[in-house]
């Protein structure tokens, strides 16, 4: 996909990476459509050290080197980092035992560099946060004029239904629950590609041991952190599959029309408790009777994904990152 103009789309990726931000990495650096002008770290699956090793040598591992690369925020803006080695192993990326990058990252701070690429890009941006929005809510209390050249917000965070963090919040609002209410108030047009999709999008066990046996760097890479990925249990039989995960935030910039969504209220509860961090999706036809008699709340719309055509994404991902 492309712009109105017929120009790749210029984009940004926040992430934590990670083992699936890995996977977004690689697709959204192959494919023709996108421009990917800076990546920024913050932490989230790993502490922020490790998050700049892994984007620096997955940038390296697929052919894109020269992608300036920014350290951010290491703790959310009030809570204690709490990252998820558990599910991305000890160094963040299934400890597949990649090598470590050949360059450094840029010398200057990751809302520096948002700011920066923001601002100097002829087309405006289209912001893809695949980790805690930390970084994002500082570039937008710091420099709010960025709203003026940006797109669109595509953010993998938040769920309708069920977390996964907690019963009711997913990890990346979970992490930063301040960050993730400040992006709703960013002013521009947002698209919440939540755990209702997330989760469904897995690559077959057939096409992952292909990507495997590739001789080309970045699609084995792609292959061995699918294989780190299993799909989950009540979604896919096939040990061997793997799903993509945040890199369906990334499809759906180059193929918006691969998911169904809905404008709706969203708002982050952040109270303390156990609804901390969940993603309040307001799915009612009506106002109910706190709005009746309290006054209408003020929540951020938001285009919620409630759906995705699977077989679409996994084919739309498999062609890009083997270069097909």
């Amino acid at each position: 996909m492309t712009n109105a103009e017929g120009q790749p789309i210029p984009v940004i990726i926040d992430c934590d990476t990670g083992v699936d931000d890995a996977l977004a990495l690689l697709f959204a650096v192959r494919h023709p459509g996108l421009d990917v002008r800076a990546v920024t770290c913050v932490a989230g699956n790993t502490d922020v050290d490790g998050v700049v090793r892994n984007t620096l040598t997955v940038l390296e591992q697929a052919g894109a080197p020269d992608i300036p690369v920014a350290r951010g925020a290491g703790v959310p803006l009030i809570e204690l980092a709490r990252s998820a080695r558990h599910v991305h192993g000890d160094d963040g990326m299934g400890d597949l035992g990649l090598p470590a990058p050949t360059r450094a990252p840029a010398d200057v701070d990751a809302v520096t560099l948002l700011r920066r690429e923001i601002l100097a890009s002829p087309r405006p941006v289209t912001l893809v946060p695949t980790a805690p929005l930390t970084n994002i809510a500082l570039l937008l209390r710091t420099h709010p004029e960025v709203t003026d050249n940006i797109e669109r917000i595509v953010f993998m965070g938040g769920a309708v239904a069920c977390g996964n963090a907690t019963p009711v919040a997913e990890f990346n609002v979970w992490h930063d629950p301040e960050a993730a209410a400040i992006l709703l108030t960013a002013g521009v047009p947002i698209t919440m590609y939540g755990l209702d999709v997330f989760q469904r999008v897995v690559v077959p066990g057939a096409d992952v041991r292909r990507l495997r046996a590739s001789t080309e760097p970045g699609a084995r890479l792609a292959g061995d952190l699918l294989a780190h990925r299993p799909a989950t249990p009540d979604v896919d039989a096939d040990s061997e599959a793997g799903g993509i995960g945040d890199a369906g935030a990334v499809c759906t910039v180059v193929d918006p029309a691969g998911i169904t969504t809905r404008l709706l209220p969203v708002e982050v509860s952040l109270a303390p408790g156990p609804t901390r961090g969940q993603t309040l999706v307001d799915r009612r036809p009506r106002p109910g009777e706190s709005e009746i008699h309290t006054g209408m709340r003020e929540q951020a719309l938001v285009d919620v994904a409630l759906d995705v055509d699977v077989a679409r994404f996994v084919q739309l991902y498999l062609a890009t990152v083997e270069g097909v």
